[in-house]
This record gives C-alpha cells, structure tokens and sequence, in this order.
C-alpha cells in the first residue's frame, strides 16, 4: 500500500520535532515490506516567507491536493509580518480548504510523568471550521465586526454537516479504541438554543446508529469542573471549536502539558498530522523540545490512514510506534529535559526508532 505524505516543518521547534517524528513514521513503515511512503517535503511558515515571499505557497497548495494526508508542524504565526498579506497564518486555509472538520485530540497520562492526575485516557474531537472563528467561517469576508467604535460583534456558525462529521468521527473512534465505548457531547444549549441545539440534536440522531456506544451530554460548564475533578470517567469527547479548543488544553493541562498534547485534523479526504502545542521559539534551536506530541499526532496519521484503506500492515505499525513510545516514556532515560530527562530530541526520537527496529515492547 502506498502512503503519499506531505512533510510541512512549519517554523522554530518544528524545524527539529517534525524531522525526528518523520524518522519515527519511516522506522515503523520500514519493519514491513507491504507499507510504502513516499514523502514530499513543502514550504510553509517563516522559512517559505523568506525563501519565496510567501508563508503559504500555491504550489504547497497544488501539491497537497495530489497526497493522502501531511505533517504539519508547528506555526509561529505571531511573529509573522502584520503588514504584508503573504506573511498569513496557514491553519485555518489548511484546514477549510481541505475540509479538515474534525480535530482529534487525545490526552493520555503515563506514571512516570508528573501530571494532576493518573490512569486518563480522553480524546477531544472538536469542529475545526465553524463556530466563533472569524478567518474560516464565512464563505467570504470576516465573521467578527464593529458597527461603530464602541462595538463589537463575532458571529458564530453551526451546521448540521459538519455536526454529523464530528459526531461520526466520534462514535467511531470509540467503537475502534473499545474502552469504555462512550461519546460525550458537550454544549451550551441553556444558552445557545439555536446553535448549541442543532449540535446537540445532530450528535443524538448520530447516537442512534451506534447502538453499542453509550452517548450521553453535558453542559460545558459542568464538563469544566468534572474533566479537572474526574478526567477518569471521560472516554470520547465531541464538542463545538472554541469549546473544544479550550477543553483540550484543560485536558493537556492534567497530564503533564502541551507537550504531551499530539493533535489529527480529519476530513472526507484528507488528514493532517498536527500537534497542539506552539512553535516555542524560546526554546528552538537548543535541540531540547519534546518530541512526543508531534510524533504520536505523525502515530495517529498513519493509524487512521491504515482505518480508511483497511491495510492491517500500517495500523500495525502505528501500534508499533504507539508501544515504543510508551516503552521509552516509561522508562525515563531517554526523554527530554521536560520529562525529567536529559537528552536531545533527536536523542529521543532515536531511542523509540531502536525500540521499533527491536521490537522490545
């Protein structure tokens, strides 16, 4: 089976995390004969910007339309010229251009890492394209005005599309990791009758075609204080953007951080390995970032890719990289200085990579 893969570094750490996760993916590809990559790398970011005028480039564009998903690293959009209307930030264009709706998000403790709590296992899908987010909710212009100087107005989009494309997503990714088989959709229909509603009520006809999953909801208020109180007793959570942005750094928070926060962004067609986390210039350069989030969000790519072609040789594979991970995150000597570690992320990739090719799991 061929897997065409995009390898996009995006800007600061992401010049050093994503090299080491695409070592990881190939290490893993690599152990079986019938798994093919071929892997393009595109410019992107501040790198693209001073190379060719331009952070997003058309043909980076053109080409990922000829892929089955990418890596995408961290972007430093912040810093980016605010002047100049090539210098853009390339999330949310990537993301509605290719439909990407669905944003996987999982956080999973492990005991050697310090963290507010143990034995968590969540996944967070949030709608990628809608809600409160003005650069990619509206077919043209922005969703978020002032009609006078002392106003301002942010317009929020539901549809009931891309709520059945969450919602699936949802149910069948708790069917697949077979744990507590449970999807919880989190609203604010006491307030948001209209929008929050047509989510809700999307999310529950979804629930009738999954009779083995459970499927209750929850206000996003009362999740707040339960996901900090209880995390234990969440499986599959699926919710609206900005909720679902924010609750996933909650999440992240309970386990140990950002760094230990690996994303997917999923659509019809297409899939983007993406972490969470930020582009950290404090730290780029110094060969010291944790590699784990980029790699297992890389994991997570190859997994679901393996899922929509039924190729059991890549989703071995993905578990393959899931164990070794889990193997050197146990053990603690070859993590970064984050973890209590003292190597260097390259250092940290190669130790997982020796694990693979060993097969010590």
């Amino acid at each position: 089976m061929l897997y065409r893969i995009g390898i996009l570094k995006g800007d600061d750490i992401g010049l050093e995390v994503v090299p080491v996760a695409v070592k990881v993916l190939k290490t893993a590809a690599e152990q079986y004969s019938d798994i093919k990559l071929e892997l393009t790398e595109l410019p992107v970011g501040y790198p693209s910007y001073l190379e060719n005028g331009e952070t997003l480039p058309q043909t980076t564009l053109d080409t990922l339309k000829e892929l089955d998903g990418w890596i995408l690293g961290p972007i430093g959009h912040m810093a980016y010229p605010k002047d100049d209307a090539k210098a853009i930030n390339p999330h949310p264009i990537l993301r509605r251009q290719f439909d990407l709706m669905s944003n996987i998000r999982p956080a999973k403790s492990f005991p050697t890492v310090p963290a507010l709590h143990q034995n968590v296992d969540v996944v967070i899908i949030r709608e990628n394209n809608e809600g409160f987010q003005p650069d990619r909710n509206m077919y043209k212009g922005q969703a978020e005005f002032m009609p006078t100087p002392d106003m301002a107005l942010s317009m929020r989009v539901i549809t009931r599309r891309n709520s059945d494309f969450v919602a699936r997503t949802a149910f069948n990714l708790a069917r697949q990791r077979g744990k507590m088989k449970k999807v919880t959709a989190i609203h604010k229909n006491t307030v948001f009758k209209i929008g929050c509603g047509l989510f809700v009520d999307t999310c529950r006809d979804v629930a009738q075609e999954y009779p083995d999953i459970s499927f209750d909801t929850m206000v996003v208020d009362t999740f707040a204080m339960n996901l900090v109180m209880r995390p234990q007793n969440f499986d599959v959570v699926v919710t609206t953007n900005m909720f679902g942005d924010i609750l996933s750094d909650e999440a992240a928070g309970l386990v140990g951080g950002l760094g230990m926060a690996p994303g997917l962004c999923v659509g019809p067609d297409y899939v983007m390995a993406q972490a969470t986390h930020g582009s950290a210039p404090d730290i780029a350069g110094k060969h010291i970032a944790n590699p784990y989030a980029m790699i297992k969000s890389a994991q997570m790519m190859l997994a679901w890719l393996g899922e929509k072609k039924g190729d059991h040789f890549a989703i071995r594979a993905a578990q393959d990289i899931d164990k070794a991970v889990e193997s050197v995150i146990g053990e603690l000597k070859s993590v970064t200085p984050d973890l209590g570690g003292r190597v260097s992320t390259e250092e940290m990739g190669d130790a997982i990579c020796q694990i693979i090719t060993g097969k010590k799991f």
